[in-house]
């Protein structure tokens, strides 16, 4: 009897334990597998294009360093501008033979193919 009686004392502990039964895993549907993206090919990059020099800004400079070089003329008060190889001189000289050296000069500057003289020439300067 009293093996009888440990057997039972026995299983009422296994049965009072603090460890639940084993839970069935519940049925969960399959997700679905991750879509992958093909690689994209690798685009290189390019490094921005240098500006184009402006052909008229180019042969305005180029009578602008002319005018500078010739001692006879003041270019420091004669603007320059250019379009498609018209050359225009804007600003004041001292003398008339001053703002027609200035003329003559810039028509010999390569490029240019007409000077359109606007030098006002202003006396007591």
């Amino acid at each position: 009897m009293t093996r009888l009686l440990v057997s039972a004392l026995l299983l009422a502990l296994a049965a009072c334990s603090d460890d639940p039964p084993p839970a069935k895993p519940a049925a969960t549907p399959a997700a679905p597998a991750p879509q992958v993206e093909a690689p994209k090919p690798a685009v290189e990059a390019k490094a921005p294009e240098a500006p184009k020099p402006d052909p008229n800004k180019e042969l305005a400079q180029r009578v602008k360093q002319a005018l500078e070089g010739e001692a006879k003329v003041q270019a420091a008060a004669i603007d320059v501008t250019a379009a498609e190889g018209r050359v225009t001189l804007w600003g004041t000289t001292a003398t008339a033979g001053e703002r027609n050296r200035a003329g003559q000069v810039a028509s010999k500057v390569d490029g240019v193919k007409s000077v359109d003289n606007q030098l006002k020439v202003v006396k007591g300067s």
